[in-house]
């Protein structure tokens, strides 16, 4: 372990000093990086880059592919990155530490409030109008992805099978899997055209329903369940939202749509990571300690990911294999999202009031590029003025 300090921290300067710095920045990162994933990243470009010179574009932009490779939340990853190349595996512990506990006392706090006082009427006018403020800013991060995504007539393809497959209620797991498995087969025969060939590939994805039965709540299942997610969730942070509602709300009926949106709404009105709202979940469900196991079990793969691959990152970047399996897997990501998104679409727009804030909050995002931390507080100071 001390050799890898020694090749990471820079000559000649203690590592406590390293890691000082490195909780600071990134604490103070945490506290303020409203917007979602893609905010957060151009924030840390504007710091890390420009203004502290730590690392050069090149590196950077490196350490931004080699996150898409990897399961788990991009913004905190490249966070982690960081920390591992100021100062090791300590520095990689400190950094994305510091990145997550502002959101996390945050989530912790708003959920305490919400659990005493969410049946108030003030309270319930201002989640009903915050909910399809956070159905706005769902779909326009399901567009942009979306045009990030789809490069070619194949991965439309395949992301047109993997929306019907997710319509028909098949296993978020099995989906992602397979047409991550179909776009890397095609890249290495190189030669498949038309949808023929990705007909055959809709097999396996059809009939993988979703079997999970069931399953009482306890602490060490919310654990284990936020734990399985943090170790396969590819893309946005926006895509979280898919698989909890898989299992939280349609099989095991731990929460319902409503508390669903809640809990996204608060993963936008913190600052930090979006996946955050596991936080809020875990209060909901257990309180301090479901709080701490849930943002434990979601985060945690991150961190081991990025200290197995952080030595490998050029060979990474460079993998055709790698890339063209991240391509088929993003696209069925997006396919899960947008099912998701007309669901709870459903669930928010629910009257006139509902769906006049939904309206406005689309003229605000799209042609005035409003914050989506605002857009969200706006939404319920209108439902509280309309309710």
């Amino acid at each position: 372990m001390g050799g890898a300090y020694r090749r990471h921290v820079q000559p000649g300067r203690p590592l406590g000093s390293a890691l000082l710095e490195l909780a600071a920045v990134f604490l103070r990162l945490g506290a303020t990086a409203f917007g979602g994933p893609a905010a957060h990243i151009a924030v840390m470009e504007d710091e890390l880059v420009r203004r502290r010179r730590w690392l050069t574009q090149e590196r950077f932009l490196d350490i931004l592919g080699a996150t898409n490779l990897i399961p788990g939340p991009n913004s905190t990853e490249v966070a982690i990155h960081v920390g591992y190349l100021r100062g090791g595996l300590a520095g990689l512990v400190v950094a994305g530490t510091a990145f997550i506990l502002p959101a996390m006392f945050l989530a912790i706090l708003l959920a305490r409030a919400y659990v005493a006082y969410g049946t108030l009427p003030q309270a319930s006018a201002f989640l009903s109008g915050a909910k399809p403020a956070i159905v706005v800013v769902i779909a326009q991060a399901l567009w942009r992805l979306g045009l990030t995504a789809i490069r070619s007539r194949q991965l439309a393809i395949v992301g047109l099978i993997a929306l019907l497959a997710a319509a028909l209620g098949t296993n978020e797991l099995v989906l992602l899997f397979t047409a991550g498995a179909m776009t890397a087969s095609l890249a290495m025969l190189g030669a498949a055209r038309g949808p023929a060939r990705f007909g055959v590939a809709i097999v396996p994805i059809a009939v993988a329903a979703a079997t999970t039965p069931a399953v009482p709540f306890t602490q060490s299942a919310l654990f284990l369940f936020f734990l399985k997610v943090g170790s396969v969730l590819f893309g946005s942070g926006y895509v979280l939202i898919a698989f909890l509602r898989a299992d939280l709300v349609e099989r095991w009926h731990w929460l319902t749509n409503a508390q669903l949106l809640d809990a996204i709404a608060v993963g936008q009105l913190t600052p930090g990571p979006v996946s955050t709202a596991a936080t809020f979940i875990g209060y909901v469900l257990g309180r301090e300690t479901g709080a701490l196991l849930a943002t434990v079990g979601i985060f945690l793969p991150a961190f081991v990911f990025v200290a197995l691959s952080a030595p490998f990152l050029s060979r990474l970047r460079r993998s055709w294999a790698a890339a063209a399996f991240l391509d088929g897997l993003n696209v069925a990501a997006l396919a899960l999202l947008a099912v998701v998104t007309w669901q709870l679409t459903r669930a928010a727009i629910v009257d006139w009031r509902a769906a006049l804030i939904a309206a406005l909050g689309a003229v605000a995002l799209l042609r005035f590029g409003v914050n989506s931390a605002w857009l969200v507080i706006g939404g319920g100071l209108a439902g509280l003025a309309l309710g």
